[in-house]
């Protein structure tokens, strides 16, 4: 039974913090402004948020954060939504084992993390929202930033304006914050790969000789490495639910072109078809392919990997914006070079 949450803050400052963007990285952002006794409101572009996605993993310097908040509230309400692996098994593209990597150490106060991505940011949300009282606008698209010495605020799609004291762009990969810090427009680049990524139910690999042992023992992660590409398949919550992502190269201009216009909803929800993935596979160990034929067809999403180059300062001139998250440094979330290092 999980206590009531603490919800006290420090002593109000009257300073007023306009986060923009209610992903991970706003939420905590406008959660630790408002533990330090700041008014915040968050503005989010789409209208209703739900628990999209598969697995993601938090270090230990995230999990401490959590572990503050209302003094373990939110850790405790993780518990039952994460995944715990034995082992990281590493294998060549052809099957060949490579080595069993152990997971982090367990550190009570500072846990590594690894859980539903979808489930975990909505439960950070409902904390922000319904038990501090954070105020959360949806369908709030902010089209322009602006500020001055004294100031900072933003506009909004509706043509609304809101002023506060600072204002901190968590706005994703194609940020107007990062224009207003820097000045000019600056295109994320493509890096002429993208990713099918998937979360489903694992009803029937049990049944399967070659996806049994992936549910059979409980939570599992496992690794193929295959020449510039990877695979990799996790199971969670004892075995009952399991998910995968596949980096793949893009495959032809049209897809790039595709991609590269859509907005931030079509660009993280693009579909993805088994056939494709099971393309990318053919050659690999006959595993890959049976895992990701257990895979729902309307369950995959094929995403393009982009990034930017580093910034010379992620605050603007008047130091009124920030930059946080994939509006700062929008990264490669996996590298697929690491995967010649098995060659």
């Amino acid at each position: 039974m999980i206590k009531a949450p603490d919800t006290s803050t420090k002593s109000r400052t009257g300073i007023k913090v306009i986060v923009v963007g209610a992903g991970f990285g706003g939420l905590t952002a406008a959660i630790e402004c408002h533990l330090q006794g700041h008014d915040v409101i968050v503005l989010e572009a789409v209208r209703e948020l739900k628990p999209y996605g598969d697995i993601i993993s938090f270090g230990s310097n995230a999990g401490r954060i959590f572990g503050s908040w209302s003094k373990g509230y939110m850790l405790k309400s993780f518990l039952g939504n994460l995944h715990y692996y034995h082992y990281f098994d590493i294998r060549r593209y052809d099957g060949v084992k490579i080595v069993k990597q152990p997971p982090p150490d367990r550190i009570a106060d500072a846990p590594t993390i690894n859980g539903h991505r979808g489930e975990m940011h909505m439960m950070v949300y409902h904390y922000a929202k319904d038990i501090l009282g954070i105020e959360v606008r949806t369908g709030s698209r902010v089209d322009k930033y602006f500020e001055d010495e004294s100031g900072a605020g933003v506009e909004l799609a509706s043509g609304e304006r809101i002023t506060g004291d600072v204002v901190i762009g968590s706005d994703g990969v194609r940020s107007k914050a990062r224009e207003q810090v820097l000045g000019y427009f600056d295109k994320p680049r493509s890096s002429g790969y993208a990713v099918f990524r998937t979360h489903f139910p694992a009803y029937d690999m049990l049944d399967d000789d070659l996806t049994k042992e992936f549910v059979d023992y409980g939570d599992t992660f496992t690794g193929w490495a295959g020449p510039h590409v990877h695979f990799l398949f996790l199971s969670s919550k004892g075995g009952k639910e399991a998910s995968w992502f596949l980096t793949h190269k893009v495959r032809s201009p049209l897809y790039l072109l595709i991609q590269d216009d859509a907005d931030i909803e079509e660009s993280w929800s693009f579909p993805g078809k088994v056939e494709d993935a099971l393309e990318v596979v053919k050659d690999w160990d006959p595993i890959c392919a049976a895992l990701i034929k257990k895979t729902p067809p309307d369950a995959i999403i094929d995403f393009k990997l982009v990034y930017r180059d580093p910034l010379p300062t992620w605050i603007s001139k008047n130091g009124r914006t920030a930059l946080l998250g994939d509006a700062a440094h929008p990264f490669l979330p996996t590298s697929v070079r690491r995967c010649l290092h098995y060659y």
